[in-house]
């Protein structure tokens, strides 16, 4: 059985959200959210995306701006690039590639957690307002008698 791969060509620009069920090649622009959650998203070399990336595995040689996450893998190319988060449990970004983000990768197998609510932080305490300093030079009391020369 040959295995279907759809291409989204380098002129085609997608808004919204992209729901799929097999692998699937952009070269254009995507932006918002995209779900192939059992498939392999591969971003071409002309492909630039701005969205929320859910797939079993992506590969990246263009630009992808937005968080990804895949079951199986993140696979930054050569000239790839990702400015996001990546949760993945393989992770491997090529020299040559382009990433600013975090990386968590979990063990297959291991749902992601919700993300619990932060506690509140400690109120910073009150501003304290510097005292001025004494002067350097010491003060004489009236009357006292002046040193003149050594």
């Amino acid at each position: 059985m040959e295995k279907d791969i759809v291409n989204i060509g380098k002129s085609v620009v997608i808004k919204g959200e992209l729901n799929g069920s097999e692998d699937l090649t952009i070269e254009g622009h995507v932006e918002g959210t995209i779900q192939l959650k059992e498939h392999v998203l591969t971003i071409g070399p002309n492909g630039r995306i701005k969205a929320q990336v859910f797939a079993k595995a992506v590969i990246v040689l263009g630009e992808v701006t937005g968080n990804v996450t895949a079951s199986d893998k993140v696979d930054i190319r050569d000239n790839g690039s990702v400015e996001g988060d990546i949760v993945a449990p393989r992770v491997a970004i090529a020299e040559g590639a382009h990433f600013r983000g975090s990386v968590d990768m979990q063990r297959k197998g291991v749902a992601p957690q919700p993300q619990a609510a932060k506690p509140a932080q400690a109120q910073a305490p009150a501003a304290v307002v510097p005292q001025p300093q004494a002067q350097q030079a010491p003060v004489q009391a009236p009357g006292a008698p002046q040193r003149v020369g050594a």
